[in-house]
């Protein structure tokens, strides 16, 4: 990533930021890790039956919805930061690599353009280093 784009990227999340800053000061102190605390990651057999099975027997599997789910997170401008990031954890549990991760959401830059692909990222590197010794490939 070239220095211009890093500034421009920075200066329209500062800017983001004080738009919501403006419309409510309240959010300027919101805890998203709190928020997720409340939503902890399902065991793959869990996600398996509510997101494999329950829905479609004979279709998707859950690794699957997941990283469907990511993409269409991604493209919608990476917004749902707590939702993005239980998701990728969710993913992850269900099977997908932390490298078919990046890949979904590098493919989705085309879609739903350069700063929603880097968010995306950015949330999923995040949740890689959380993760016990989990790291892309």
């Amino acid at each position: 990533m070239t220095d211009v784009f890093q500034k421009m990227f920075q200066q329209m999340m500062s800017q983001g930021q004080e738009m919501a800053r403006a419309f409510n000061p309240a959010v300027e102190h919101f805890d998203t890790k709190a928020f997720e605390k409340m939503f902890p990651t399902m065991p793959a057999d869990m996600l398996e039956m509510w997101f494999g099975k329950t829905f479609n027997r004979d279709g998707l599997d859950a690794k699957t919805r997941m990283l469907v789910t990511i993409a269409a997170m991604t493209v919608q401008g990476a917004l749902a930061e707590p939702q993005l990031r239980l998701t990728i954890r969710h993913a992850i549990e269900a099977g997908a690599t932390p490298r078919e991760i990046a890949e979904v959401i590098s493919q989705m830059g085309m879609f739903g353009g350069l700063p929603a692909m880097q968010k995306a990222l950015e949330i999923a590197k995040g949740v890689f280093t959380e993760s016990e010794g989990s790291s892309p490939e």
